[in-house]
């Protein structure tokens, strides 16, 4: 079992049928989707959402993407999609965990990884911009 970590955020949703296949289950490439809508979550809560990160002068584009497939979602199942975040001095690193809402059973799981682009010169940064640490620490004070 992974450990948790420093920050999370949850979001709950009910599989809706344009997300399903043929075989009434969600497409593999929507989990992807839903870690993102956590991930936006994650970063709100964060105070340092993509549009903050945009005016600061920074894009960070997902370098490393990884999921496991333990069980499928089903069209009308509500579940939880929780977003850890694990790494953000040099890199971002979050975690994700999706979960039936009603059961609690672990669905899938996965994590990326995101690193800061300087948008002017379009230079990956070896370390993370100091408005996103700033955040990460008034968030976790």
């Amino acid at each position: 079992m992974r450990s948790q970590g420093v920050l999370q955020a949850e979001i709950e949703m009910v599989v809706p049928f344009f997300d399903v296949d043929s075989m009434e289950v969600v497409w593999h490439g929507h989990y992807v989707k839903y870690f993102e809508v956590a991930r936006c979550a994650l970063l709100d809560k964060l105070g340092h959402n993509y549009t903050q990160m945009l005016t600061a002068g920074y894009a960070w584009p997902i370098i490393d993407l990884q999921v496991r497939y333990i069980r499928g979602a089903r069209f009308g199942q509500k579940i939880i999609v929780r977003a850890d975040l694990i790494e953000w001095e040099n890199r971002l690193k979050l975690h994700y965990l999706i979960s039936d809402a009603e059961t609690g059973e672990r669905m899938t799981r996965g994590s990326s990884v995101q690193v800061a682009v300087d948008i002017a010169s379009r230079e990956m940064q070896l370390a993370s911009p100091r408005v996103l640490v700033a955040a990460v620490e008034h968030a976790l004070a």
